[in-house]
């Protein structure tokens, strides 16, 4: 393979990750149907409840951290999604189809 090779692929490689990363950025991931969830200031059930999300409402997960653990509708959860500056919410309430990570770590 020559250099030039090496370096389209290289570059080719980051283009993808680059793509996926804001694939998973534009995502938006409903919350657990007939649930109204708190919105809280850090990852954790310690943390103030800043705002109240609807029923039937739709997130935009920013990043994700550990924090504390929850059980909601679906399953039991230490991972805390960011939807916005200071504004978290447990991935036991939102359906993102997945146990583990689908966004980068906060």
């Amino acid at each position: 393979m020559s250099v030039d090779q090496s370096r389209a692929v290289t570059d080719a490689g980051k283009a993808a990750e680059v793509t996926v990363t804001a694939a998973a950025l534009a995502a938006s991931y409903p919350v657990a149907p007939g649930y109204r969830l708190n919105v809280r200031s850090g990852p954790g059930t310690g943390y103030t409840v800043v705002r109240v999300l609807p029923e039937g409402a739709q997130v935009r997960i920013s990043c994700q951290t550990p924090g504390t653990r929850v059980t909601g509708p679906y399953g039991t959860s230490n991972i805390w999604d960011r939807i916005g500056s200071g504004e978290y919410v447990s991935d036991a309430y939102v359906r993102t189809g997945s146990d583990g990570y689908v966004a980068p770590r906060c």
